[in-house]
């Protein structure tokens, strides 16, 4: 392994794998023996450094707790049958935790350190990255202010970690979504386009709401009008009327997701028309009364491709019907061929841990 980053490493000195049960893993309940870690003191990223996982000491007046200065990322790695391990765009995801720092005023994180600790990361807990379908680790690099005091200021402290997880399915069975009237996951000029962690907070309590409906995930929309759909709690959405795939544009609303960038790119390399723009509810509504309304799916690190099974808008339910070569599944299919290094890989979107 090639690294140009010096490193305190500590390994964990019996390893916990044996005790998990990996053919039932609740998502991101289970975590591997090591993780990273690197603080920011005195306007500067200290020596990165690993160590057996396990708590960590905080003061109580950390700035995270009173302010929330706090971004993550989601990604993963994946191994072949022939046992190499690779990641997915891994680029994208250290270039948009340090777009989503910026905007909390939270210090940029070097791509070297980034890289070398994750790949030095992935190679102590390497036995943790299980081959087959649908196995992979979940890995959440995140950033949060340390600096002790309840001042209203940017922390002039940080600490950069990554912990992983080793993770199935994120959803099963099938899922129903609610078309958001009242309540918005974020406004123009806000952290919406950010992986911040309050955006998550902000979002349950309105999730809580649908859940007690039977929905699973809300389809967010816009905050000035509620006429337009963005995306979905943890996912982003598309919705496939006839032929065309419809997806909403990116803005400072909604997260510039990598899975979603590339079923752009999938679609049209296979020749589909994709349209990315404004997507209004009362077309989809219309779409979905006519029978044109092919689809709507999720698509997200975590899940992948999630398709929907019904909506739900002004108290009423709209079913989509059950096509057997879906959007879906031929997107799903073709990103996890990729994945895991069991198809051509043309615009170069995989990473080899070597």
């Amino acid at each position: 392994m090639n690294t140009t980053v010096a490193m305190n490493i500590t390994k964990s000195e019996k390893s916990r794998i044996s005790e998990i049960d990996f053919n039932n893993l609740a998502f991101g309940s289970v975590f591997t023996d090591h993780m990273f870690f690197c603080d920011y003191v005195d306007g500067a990223w200290q020596q990165p450094q690993i160590a057996p996982y396990g708590p960590i000491s905080i003061d109580p007046s950390a700035k995270v707790f009173h302010y929330g200065q706090a971004v993550f990322e989601g990604m993963k790695a994946f191994k072949d049958d022939e046992g190499a391990t690779w990641l997915f765009r891994p680029e994208e995801n250290w270039e948009r935790i340090n777009k989503s720092s910026d905007r909390l005023a939270i210090p940029e994180f070097p791509k070297e350190y980034f890289f070398d600790g994750l790949k030095t990361l992935l190679h102590l807990d390497n036995e943790w990255i299980k081959s087959g379908d649908g196995n992979s680790l979940y890995i959440r690099p995140f950033v949060i202010a340390t600096q002790s005091g309840v001042s209203a200021s940017p922390s002039d402290r940080y600490r950069f970690m990554i912990i992983c997880a080793p993770a199935q399915a994120y959803y099963s069975g099938e899922v129903s979504v609610l078309f958001a009237e009242k309540y918005s996951r974020a406004a123009d000029g806000g952290v919406g386009f950010a992986k911040a962690a309050g955006n998550y907070a902000s979002q349950f309590y309105p999730t809580n709401l649908a859940k007690e409906k039977g929905y699973q995930q809300i389809v967010w929309t816009d905050a000035s009008t509620h006429e337009y759909l963005e995306e979905a709690g943890t996912m982003n959405v598309f919705f496939r009327v006839g032929n065309t795939l419809l997806t909403a544009p990116n803005n400072d609303r909604i997260l510039d997701g990598i899975t979603r960038k590339s079923i752009i790119q999938l679609a049209k390399d296979a020749g589909i028309d994709v349209q990315v723009r404004r997507v209004s509810v009362s077309e989809i509504v219309t779409a979905a009364t006519s029978g044109e309304l092919k689809e709507i799916f999720g698509a997200g690190t975590a899940a992948v491709v999630v398709p929907f099974k019904s909506f739900g808008y002004q108290e009423k339910d709209y079913d989509l019907p059950s096509i057997e070569d879906s959007y879906a599944s031929k997107f799903k299919k073709a990103l996890k061929d990729i994945q895991y290094n069991r198809a051509s890989d043309p615009h170069g979107w995989r990473y080899e841990v070597k």
